[in-house]
């Protein structure tokens, strides 16, 4: 048996290492495909590995082979590869020894033709779409006279010398160029951040603000257009703060930022129409709406004024509008002098009409005087009789007040007698005190109550004759208003100037005291007062009204 194992384990086959047997099933794929054109769809693409290398794979319906772009190539490209998007692959298949599988080393990438690129342009429009990124509201309006305008745009090209050529005819401004990649794998990342950058320019970055952007580009194929259908410069277009004019490509053609922008120009010259007007024409219109106001003006102020001489002929003139009101002031004056006189010669009139005399009022001071001694002896009578009634009230009360003060204490003796006999002596005692107490509190209100009592009614009575002296119009209350009384020799009172006699010594009595007097006349008759001419008035240069 060992025989037989010995004989069969020896055998006429090379051997090879693993890495021998790698390298050349290396070098016989390398050899049989050095140069491959594979068609095949996109899978597992996540963008560039952060050494700048991509890695994904390369599919059909039956099968999947690996495929590595490198850094030097993926920057040669003329579009970004993405998801699920049918490509045709140049390169070389090899091995990799690591997990002996095979893949390609992609040199060139380009879309399966225009239909693949259409496809995906179609499948971004609609996305784009239903964000409403296209929608005509949110489109704003161009500013009519922008100071500085920003042009994203390559700088070799004859785009921008366009451009620059047909401002400078029409409206000659400020404009900043942004440099920019206008065909390539970078194109649509350039021109994003030259979008982002013109909005993110402030006050203080020495570089003023542009008022309009355009983006431009010359005409091309649907690859070399391939930049500016790049979705990310779409929604930074969207997003701009800053009114977007695109002018990429000819008239037939079109991108993703023609359908964002706010405006789309069918040539980068017909962006620089639509952004400025045409100076020489505005310098025309104004000067023809100039003309026209100045026209205007002039035939405003030629009818206000005849409206003006219009007005004036139908109005009155001063001397009309004051003839009215001079005569009736003329007329008025007229008549103040004789209205003046006539109403002093009626007020002297009643003046004379008034006859008052000595004897008038003497005997109206009679009247009074008899009127004023009436009433005195009315208030003095009513006086007295309150005097009397409340004294006989106080009396009554005051000899009733012991009477009642007894009674209660014999009924106080009663009741006490009597509980006495029915309760013991104890609670009797506390109660004839406690009665004692309240007696002999009872008296101390009693007295006090009869004194102050006694204390109002006698300032009652003490104000009641106040009163009465006050109100009296006694002899002496007239003496002491000024009057004074005149006596004979014998002491009786004069009452009529007829009563004394010439020569005859008479008594006055004032106030304070008593004067002697002769009688001068004695006949009762009132000579009339003399006359007295009134001294004129010094009327200063008025002169005197009569």
């Amino acid at each position: 048996m060992s025989d037989i194992f010995t004989a069969d384990s020896k055998t006429n086959a090379t051997e090879y290492t693993v890495s021998e047997i790698s390298g050349a099933l290396k070098r016989t794929v390398e050899d049989a495909f050095g140069n491959v054109r594979v068609r095949g769809e996109i899978s597992g693409y996540r963008g560039p590995h952060s050494s700048g290398h991509a890695y994904f794979a390369l599919k059909d319906d039956r099968a999947k082979l690996d495929a590595v772009v490198w850094k030097t190539t993926m920057s040669r490209l003329k579009f970004r590869p993405e998801e699920g998007m049918e490509v045709i692959a140049t390169g070389r298949l090899t091995t990799y020894p690591g997990k002996s599988n095979y893949q390609i080393v992609i040199d060139n990438l380009e879309p399966a033709g225009a239909g693949a690129l259409m496809a995906l342009l179609e499948e971004r429009k609609r996305r784009l779409a239903a964000e409403g990124l296209f929608e005509r509201d949110r489109k704003r309006p161009l500013p009519y006279m922008p100071k500085t305008i920003g042009v994203i745009t390559s700088p070799t090209g004859a785009v921008i010398r366009d451009i620059l050529h047909r401002i400078t005819d029409r409206f000659p401004l400020h404009v900043i160029v942004w440099p920019v990649r206008v065909q390539g794998e970078t194109a649509g990342a350039e021109v994003t951040a030259a979008v982002n950058g013109f909005n993110a320019l402030g006050v203080g970055d020495g570089v003023r603000r542009p008022d309009l952007l355009i983006v431009a580009r010359g005409g091309g194929s649907l690859e070399d257009l391939w930049g500016f259908n790049d979705e990310t410069l779409a929604r930074a277009v969207a997003a701009s703060k800053i009114p977007v004019i695109s002018a990429v490509g000819h008239e037939t053609d079109w991108t993703l930022i023609d359908l964002v922008a706010d405006v789309r120009a069918p040539t980068p010259t017909g962006a620089a129409e639509i952004a400025v007007p045409v100076k020489a024409e505005l310098e025309a219109t104004l000067a023809s709406l100039a003309a026209r106001l100045r026209a205007c003006m002039t035939r405003s102020i030629a009818r206000r004024r005849q409206t003006l001489r219009a007005a004036s002929r139908a109005l009155p003139s001063a001397d009309q509008l004051l003839a009215l009101p001079r005569r009736h002031f003329d007329e008025v004056t007229s008549r103040l002098g004789r209205g003046l006189t006539v109403s002093t010669e009626r007020k002297r009139a009643r003046l004379a009409g008034i006859k008052l005399s000595p004897a008038t009022l003497s005997r109206r001071i009679d009247e009074w005087r008899k009127l004023t001694d009436r009433d005195v002896l009315r208030a003095q009578a009513a006086l007295r009789a309150i005097a009397r009634e409340r004294r006989a009230k106080f009396r009554r009360a005051s000899e009733q007040l012991p009477k009642c003060a007894s009674a209660s204490l014999e009924h106080k003796k009663r009741r006490f007698a009597n509980a006495q006999a029915r309760v013991s002596i104890q609670p009797l005692l506390r109660t004839a005190q406690s009665a004692r107490n309240r007696l002999v509190l009872a008296a101390r209100r009693k007295d006090q109550t009869v004194l102050v009592r006694l204390e109002r009614l006698r300032a009652r009575l003490t104000q009641s004759d106040r009163l009465l002296s006050t109100l009296k119009l006694s002899e002496q209350a007239i003496l002491e208003r000024g009057y004074a009384l005149v006596l004979d020799s014998s002491g009786a009172l004069i009452k009529r100037a007829a009563e004394m006699k010439p020569g005859e010594a008479l008594s006055l009595r004032f106030a304070d005291g008593t004067a002697g007097a002769i009688a001068t006349g004695g006949d009762g008759r009132t000579k009339p007062a003399q006359k007295t001419q009134p001294k004129p008035r010094e009327t200063g240069s008025q002169g005197d009204l009569f």
